[in-house]
């Protein structure tokens, strides 16, 4: 005999029902199908049949991946969502302000490692603000309870135990999306697509990039778009071993798969009902639950786009969106100038960019960044009587003396990211690079290495991260080509031929790297 679940005081409607341990499961149609059909009987139209998604939508969202992040040492201090991006932006920026530019306001935040710097952009920039109307952003950092006594194990472990709070609020379907990723996604799209199709869960799937898992798995798609399979890497590299006569139903097969982007949208009863019910143990979202609903026969929809995305898996893909930016290409992200769907971030009270004298070409220049430092170099030069010395061909014509003056040297920067407070000093050579830039300025009277990049140095292919000294006369050129090598404990790496200098790191005067 089939035992239903139990009612929601908010909702009303039941939307999964189940059998006892050995049967299959089964599902009823869900609220938002109920909700559909009935209107759509009633209007003979579909538009305007659920509430606005500012109203009925709850996004959550993933500030960081995992705690052995590919970024590191990027992730060392920091989560993956805080990483800056374009100088001014950090990585989840671009996620909430999908959501702000979609109409979906009530945004949870779960954050757990090394979050400390994440949670503070994201309650300064977006807290008591009016980019949200009559919605939140809300930080949930990972917590201890006398329920639950250890950290988040996971995706789905940290939504299972932050139910109690997402259930305050009576909407119809979770986005649930990672905000580590750079793309620009009309989120109304992919819960129109949701709705229209009746679905329990809805996939978002790249269209243009087939039978390549990038993290999330891969989903087998039929003629309609419904998922009919779940996969991950382990298993597409065994299904390349088949024999010869199989190759056929291979090439088939592989046409019909796609990419996970990560973004799923489900229904709240679906979600309640799959996290407390079937599977209250599952601890990762993607591998356990949204696999187990494909197994259970809920219906899992795909939405397929087709749009610029950088999932930043690795501090190569992390150079290469920043470096796209510099580039007059269409591949790049173009939110950053986008009118119609601007991206958001934390305001700052600093001055604008100082530039004394630099030759600045395809770069990005974010706020308070004083390039070119001017260094007063003294040269003693005798001149005697009746002689003269010629500057810009001007002649001058001196009594024997000491002359003393300033000499100005450019600085060059030419495809760099240049982040905020910045500090570039003469004749400092940076070429396609990222460099973070700091949190406060140096005076030039502290004793040490000042912070940003010093008089003579050359940076080029490198990433800098923030509040990093960079001595005088020193060459971040990897001039032997190496690929890999870990020297963290001299202030950097080099991972994919790209020079990652750590936060704070002081790298000694005429150091060759």
């Amino acid at each position: 005999m089939s035992v239903s679940g139990s009612m929601n005081p908010r909702i009303g409607v039941k939307d999964l029902c189940y059998k006892p341990a050995g049967v299959q499961p089964c599902l009823s149609k869900s609220f938002s199908s109920v909700f559909y059909t009935k209107n759509l009987q009633a209007t003979g139209s579909p538009s305007n049949l659920l509430p606005p998604a500012n109203k009925s939508v709850a996004a959550i969202v993933f500030g960081d991946g995992s705690s052995h992040s590919k970024l590191y040492p990027l992730t060392k201090r920091r989560s993956e969502g805080a990483i800056p991006i374009a100088g001014n932006y950090r990585l989840i920026d671009a996620v909430v302000s999908n959501c702000i530019n979609s109409n979906i306001s009530k945004i949870y935040a779960i954050t757990q490692f090394n979050s400390t710097s994440l949670n503070s952009h994201l309650s300064r920039a977006y807290s008591g603000t009016n980019l949200i109307k009559e919605g939140f952003v809300e930080v949930i950092a990972a917590y201890q309870s006398p329920e639950d006594k250890g950290w988040f194990q996971g995706t789905a472990d940290s939504i299972r135990r932050c139910l109690w709070m997402l259930e305050e609020y009576p909407v119809l379907e979770y986005l649930v999306i990672p905000g580590y990723h750079l793309y620009k996604m009309d989120y109304q799209k992919l819960i129109d697509v949701h709705r229209s199709s009746k679905a329990d869960i809805t996939v978002s799937v790249l269209s243009k990039r087939r039978n390549e898992d990038l993290g999330f798995g891969i989903f087998e798609l039929d003629a309609k778009n419904q998922v009919i399979k779940f996969k991950e890497d382990q298993e597409l590299k065994a299904s390349k071993s088949i024999s010869v006569e199989d190759s056929k139903e291979l090439d088939n097969i592989a046409r019909r798969n796609f990419p996970s982007m990560g973004i799923y949208v489900i229904n709240r009863n679906t979600m309640i009902k799959l996290l407390r019910e079937y599977f209250p143990s599952a601890n990762d979202l993607k591998s356990e639950i949204i696999r187990g609903a494909v197994s259970l026969g809920l219906k899992v929809q795909a939405y397929q786009f087709d749009g610029y995305w950088e999932d930043m898996r690795s501090i190569e893909a992390y150079y290469r969106a920043n470096m796209e930016l510099t580039r007059r290409t269409n591949k790049a992200y173009n939110s950053f100038y986008d009118r119609d769907t601007p991206l958001y971030t934390l305001p700052r009270c600093i001055p604008p960019t100082l530039v004394n004298d630099a030759v600045i070409t395809d770069s990005v220049i974010a706020d308070g960044c004083i390039l070119s430092v001017r260094m007063k170099r003294k040269i003693n030069h005798p001149v005697s009587r009746n002689s003269s010395l010629c500057f810009s061909h001007i002649h001058f014509m001196f009594p024997t003396m000491l002359l003393v003056f300033e000499t100005k040297q450019r600085c060059k920067i030419k495809g760099t990211v240049v982040g905020v407070m910045t500090r570039v000093a003469d004749e400092a050579v940076i070429e396609d690079s990222i460099i973070m830039g700091a949190d406060t300025y140096s005076h030039q009277s502290c004793p040490g290495i000042q912070v940003g990049i010093g008089e003579g140095s050359v940076v080029r292919k490198a990433i800098v991260d923030k509040n990093a000294r960079i001595g005088k006369n020193v060459m971040i050129i990897n001039k032997d080509n190496v690929q890999e090598a870990n020297k963290e404990a001299e202030g950097y790496i080099i991972t994919g031929g790209i020079v990652v200098i750590t936060r704070s790191a002081a790298i000694p005067d005429g150091s060759v790297i």
